[in-house]
């Protein structure tokens, strides 16, 4: 499943209401197309299917007689389970494929949407899971031609487990920002990025 569910989700999600212009308008200024490799006409397919899947209903718009015809949208309960569902999925399943890095870019960028404990023990579980895959690297370069031939394509594993090793350290770094009180979550009594506070 691409990222763009997941932010099309979370940006109706914070406007409480949006129609698609604000939904794209909104991911571009992020430039959301660069990191998560959205495309603006994939925004419109996704607000009609997670509609079809009753994720998302219309609602009534104040739009001007003779204007654009803007249908908006806010999230229905399972709207709302979806959300937190893939949220917490891909903020905790660690994945090095790039619709991963997609995905788990678009996590972060919600991640002030759950509660501080919850957010950190995702990323603990996603920093187990990476050990995992490290070691497995390890064990490829340390023990052989596990890789094939030519001998050159081990340098793909270097790559891969350079990779790891940075995405470990920046993962270890946000777990200790958060435990130190950093970004306003959830639970903080304020309003948190990405909860529900403009309407259309």
């Amino acid at each position: 499943m691409s990222a763009t569910r997941l932010l099309v989700l979370g940006v109706v999600r914070m406007y409480g209401s949006a129609h698609g212009y604000q939904v794209r308008r909104e991911l571009l200024s992020w430039s959301a197309d660069k990191w998560a490799n959205v495309a603006p006409g994939s925004i419109y397919h996704a607000l009609k299917k997670m509609e079809t899947d009753r994720l998302l209903e219309v609602v009534p718009t104040d739009d001007q007689p003779g204007g654009p015809d803007r249908t908006a949208y806010r999230l229905t309960p399972d709207g709302e389970t979806e959300f937190q569902l893939l949220l917490a999925k891909y903020l905790a399943e660690s994945d090095d494929s790039a619709q991963g890095a997609y995905r788990l870019a678009a996590a972060v960028t919600f991640l002030p949407a759950l509660p501080r404990a919850k957010a950190l023990s995702l990323l603990r579980h996603r920093i187990t899971q990476l050990a995992g895959q490290r070691a497995s690297a390890r064990d490829l370069l340390e023990h052989g031609s596990g890789w094939g031939q030519p001998e050159h394509v081990g340098e793909l594993y270097r790559l891969w487990l350079a990779s790891m090793d940075a995405t470990d350290e920046w993962l270890r770094g946000l777990v200790a920002r958060l435990e130190s009180g950093g970004y306003v979550m959830a639970d903080d009594g304020e309003a948190a990025f990405g909860t529900p506070t403009k309407q259309v």
